[in-house]
């Protein structure tokens, strides 16, 4: 690409970390293509703080259970304090062993898991998608289950990572997969959302395990209440007490042999699943000739142990699962068809979509009640004349969906005058610039320089004359069809009187990729999607390419999300979730001497419920 009178750059790789946390996720070009080992250093470019957001907490503890606190998620005000019909719960509690031991205990499928895990049967790995996620099968015993219920399975997509301060953090939800259809004598459960997060405490000594579940049993409905299901869910949580158990009877020692996760350094081959493990709780007679049958069947599945070469095939797919409206069907129905709802998501790493900068981090995310599609394949509006920096309408009521407004300053923290001493933060008190125009736009090739295009709001300023500096920021995700999110922010006082934007304009790619920050924020999104994004600051030019763009009047930052592969596998699932998300974040110039502190805003943005069907396809 000839980029002209304009600069171009390409983000930098991250130096002395061997993996990327998702959070940032260094695009080292060794590592896009190589497997990664999640247990080794963490990146070292984020502070050490662990959020740079205020906001309120989104759990209410309702109560204590062995030893564990149990909370629910809050809910707003109109819901009177009523628990949904599949809340999300998380049960909390210390666990007397290093956040690694437990991580390696949590994703092993093996013998093993017997010793902690009351709820687990038996399970093996279906599908290696990367290097930190897969797509794994769980049957579950029954005799834990209300009598009469029949055993539950649950096929899922699981990612984990490390972040910097060795917190290690598993995601799950439910999906469908070809090779592993619905079991007989198994009733499959949906699992919206769930996962650990578990956090070292006491110099790594010990740490706070968090287990969240929010999960729909199917087809009890009939017969039992929904207080029922949520006691159901209760107890499943109540692994955690039974992990802290394990490790007070191991005194911290954790045999690290059985790991049956996936490959999680280069080489592993995929595990096979557990053989022949005890024989079912006595129940109706009728139900366990039916199991017996089942047991031969699962250990006839073929052998998790192939070769990683032949993962990608052509004709692998995997599915998210839809909601369904009918929770009244027979205990031991299934759908044989899951009807045009469903979305298919191809798992091809050449093929799949990516996210923007801000989305990017986001994984493995819950069911929503708005379901899940792929954006290759929803429905395309007409085409519309493309106006730049009109094509996504502003919403300062945030009722109107895909639109923009600007997020409150205050919400977000920043460096103070004495960061380098105290290493305190502040709240921002306002914006260097305003944000005036968005846009929401597709293409089949990525769309560069939009400040430079004659049609663009930047260039009807620069026409009349006026002061107006505009700083916009292009979020691009490419694929078969390649989205853009840019965002205008403009400034009518001269750049020169805001010394560290004027060195961040005027310098070299190095320098900006060094200090171009961002600060996330889901606002409002299901718990497994706000854990996944965060809201820690981030350099993004240290995770992902940037191109510079730089007129008379504006610099423009083309952000390539399609620069890290761990980026593109990770939210070709994401997007099909946009439209049930409020997005907050802000741009900033990262200040690192005296004299650039304290640091202030460029400008915030808030996103009410994009919707990729309502993007502006842009004329060749």
């Amino acid at each position: 690409m000839q980029a002209g009178p304009n600069t171009r750059g390409s983000g930098m790789g991250c130096s002395k970390s061997k993996w990327p946390s998702f959070r940032l996720i260094c695009s080292n070009r060794i590592h896009r293509t190589n497997s990664i080992d999640w247990t080794l250093c963490s990146a070292t470019h984020m502070d050490p703080m662990t959020s740079d957001v205020i906001a309120p907490s989104p759990w209410t503890i309702f109560g204590c259970q062995n030893g564990l606190r149990l909370f629910k998620e809050a809910k707003d005000r109109g819901s009177h304090g009523k628990w949904d019909d599949h809340p999300a719960i998380m049960a909390v509690g210390v666990v007397d062993g290093t956040s690694e031991a437990i991580f390696q205990t949590l994703m092993s499928l093996g013998p093993s898991r017997s010793e902690w895990d009351f709820c687990f049967y038996k399970g093996n790995v279906v599908e290696h998608l990367d290097g930190h996620t897969d797509i794994v099968h769980k049957q579950l015993y029954r005799d834990w289950l209300p009598w009469g219920m029949k055993r539950r399975d649950l096929l899922l997509r699981r990612y984990w990572r490390r972040e910097d301060d060795g917190t290690y953090v598993i995601l799950y939800h439910s999906v469908i997969h070809k090779k592993c259809p619905p079991q007989r004598g198994y009733v499959r459960a949906c699992l919206k959302s769930g996962g650990y997060v578990v956090s070292p405490v006491n110099q790594g000594k010990q740490s706070v395990v968090k287990h969240m579940l929010a999960i729909d049993w199917k087809f009890w409905r009939s017969y039992l209440q929904t207080s029922s299901a949520r006691s159901i869910t209760i107890r499943m949580l109540g692994r955690v007490a039974a992990l802290r158990e394990l490790f007070r009877a191991k005194l911290g020692n954790y045999p690290s042999s059985d790991f049956s996760s996936g490959e999680l350094t280069s080489n592993v081959r995929l595990p096979q699943s557990e053989q022949d493990v005890k024989t079912e709780a006595q129940t109706l007679t009728e139900e366990k000739t039916e199991e017996d049958v089942e047991d031969r069947e699962v250990d006839k599945t073929p052998s998790e142990h192939a070769s990683l070469v032949g993962l990608n095939d052509a004709a692998d797919e995997f599915f998210d699962v839809p909601e369904q409206s009918d929770y009244d069907l027979a205990e031991n129905g299934w759908p044989s068809d899951f009807g045009s709802e469903m979305y298919s998501q191809d798992i091809r790493h050449p093929k799949l979509s990516t996210a923007a900068g801000f989305v990017k981090k986001l994984h493995d995310l819950a069911i929503q009640k708005r379901g899940y599609m792929d954006l290759q394949e929803v429905a395309r509006e007409d085409c519309i004349p493309c106006c730049y920096g009109a094509t996504l309408p502003k919403d300062p009521t945030c009722n109107l969906a895909c639109s923009w407004t600007e997020a409150d300053p205050s919400t977000f923290l920043i460096r103070g005058k004495n960061y380098l001493e105290d290493q305190q933060k502040v709240k921002a008190k306002g914006t260097l610039m305003k944000m005036v125009a968005a846009d929401w736009l597709r293409s089949d090739k990525r769309e560069d320089d939009l400040g430079g295009r004659p049609e663009s709001i930047v260039q009807k300023y620069a026409a009349q004359g006026g002061p107006e500096f505009f700083f916009i920021v292009n979020i691009q995700v490419p694929g078969s069809t390649t989205y853009s999110l840019a965002l205008y922010y403009m400034m009518n006082t001269p750049v020169e009187d805001s010394p560290l934007l004027e060195s961040f304009i005027k310098g070299d790619d190095a320098y900006r990729n060094s200090r171009f920050k961002l600060i996330p924020y889901i606002s409002k999104g299901s718990w497994i999607v706000k854990q996944s994004v965060g809201k820690k600051a981030c350099l993004v030019g240290q995770a992902l390419e940037i191109n510079y763009f730089h007129g008379k009047n504006y610099l423009e930052l083309g952000i390539d999300i399609g620069s890290s592969t761990v980026a593109r596998g990770v939210v070709s699932l994401v997007l099909g979730y946009l439209n049930n998300l409020v997005i907050e974040m802000t741009f900033l110039i990262q200040a690192n001497t005296p004299e650039e502190l304290p640091e202030y805003l460029l400008g915030t943005c808030r996103l009410n419920h994009l919707d990729a069907s309502k993007s502006v396809l842009v004329k060749p």
